[in-house]
């Protein structure tokens, strides 16, 4: 059975990427990170990024996985790793040397920088965790897939059952940062500390989907204490800043606010439409080319004399119209692009449309 909540939340996650990747260009330190940063920068926005921080990018390693679980159940082992090659490997390959270059020339030139052709994986590096994370999980994961009544599937569905399930995901994140030691912990992108937490996320997603609707129903159970948690937990967070602060004080606030999205994704995001068909097909080509928008938009707008608050509005409703435009009228129609971006190919479109 098909888990829409899944798709809702992954579009949903990848909207506030967005956003907050918008955010980054009125920070100061963007600039250090390949960033157009406008002159003036917005401290206010930091405090709604540092509460988003700790939580939005594992959150999309624990619905990858969850998406693993459900991929798995109408394909071979085999099959499952060709069709992830060819919508998450092609696109992370093409992003990385024909996507990014656009995004970085564009940085150089409002920089004043010599021009000239660099690759680099970017903001890709998600695609390229996520396909590594299917290779290494896939033996396991078919595993449990053929014996759904061995020792070590009842055992996870045992302590999932309950919320032992949910210490076990914070013990592992805190060993993570124990052993580690990542500063600061919200830097995921092309680390040692994203590639471990990402691979525990991906696992415990897939699980989460493998035990099933008794999981989700202890959850909805627990949905408020975690929410509390979590408000607990980055109110110290964001209150007592202490340089060089232990990383494992971190993870215990990730999982309880992850768990609590995830749980109101079940109750309430659960059931398919058109605008949920649309934007999560759109969500993957928009995610790959965001950048170049976002830089195309910085260009024209931070040299106007215009007041910050509006200058981060109109980036983030231009550089989201921009992306919707080029996927819909380039991405979407031209045949040979689509599974550049991880489309499916218009015949194999069509033949779904009709057995659907």
């Amino acid at each position: 059975m098909r888990r829409y909540d899944i798709d809702w939340v992954r579009v949903i996650a990848i909207g506030l990427l967005l956003i907050y990747h918008s955010a980054i260009a009125f920070q100061p330190w963007g600039s250090m990170i390949a960033f157009i940063t406008n002159k003036e920068p917005w401290p206010a926005l930091w405090l709604p990024m540092a509460i988003l921080n700790v939580w939005r990018i594992p959150l999309l390693f624990f619905v990858s996985g969850m998406g693993m679980y459900f991929a798995m159940q109408s394909r071979t082992a085999r099959e499952l790793i060709t069709e992830r090659a060819r919508r998450i490997l092609l696109p992370f390959l093409f992003g990385i040397f024909f996507i990014v270059p656009i995004q970085i020339a564009i940085w150089r030139y409002y920089a004043g920088m010599r021009l000239f052709y660099v690759y680099d994986p970017s903001h890709l590096w998600f695609l390229g965790n996520i396909f590594a994370y299917v290779v290494i999980f896939a033996p396991l994961f078919f595993y449990l897939k053929s014996n759904t009544d061995s020792k070590f599937a009842k055992m996870l569905r045992s302590v999932f059952n309950s919320p032992l399930g949910i210490l076990v995901v914070i013990a592992m994140l805190v060993a993570e940062a124990v052993i580690l030691k990542p500063y600061p912990y919200e830097l995921y992108a092309m680390t040692w500390h994203g590639f471990f937490l990402g691979l525990i996320a991906f696992f415990f997603g897939y699980t989460f989907a493998f035990t099933g609707p008794s999981f989700w129903n202890m959850l909805v159970k627990v949905k408020w204490y975690l929410l509390v948690i979590a408000g607990v937990l980055a109110a110290i967070r964001l209150t007592y800043v202490v340089p060089g602060k232990p990383a494992y004080m971190i993870p215990p606030e990730t999982v309880c606010w992850i768990l609590f999205i995830l749980t109101l994704g079940y109750q309430y995001l659960n059931r398919p439409g058109k605008t949920l068909s649309y934007l999560s097909e759109a969500a993957y080509p928009v995610y790959i080319i965001h950048m170049i928008f976002q830089n195309l938009v910085s260009v024209l707008i931070f040299p106007m004399n215009l007041p910050v608050q509006i200058k981060y509005i109109l980036l983030v409703l231009f550089t989201l119209t921009g992306c919707i435009l080029f996927y819909e009228f380039v991405i979407r129609r031209v045949r040979f692009v689509r599974p550049l971006f991880g489309l499916k190919p218009e015949k194999e479109l069509k033949t779904a449309i009709v057995s659907s």
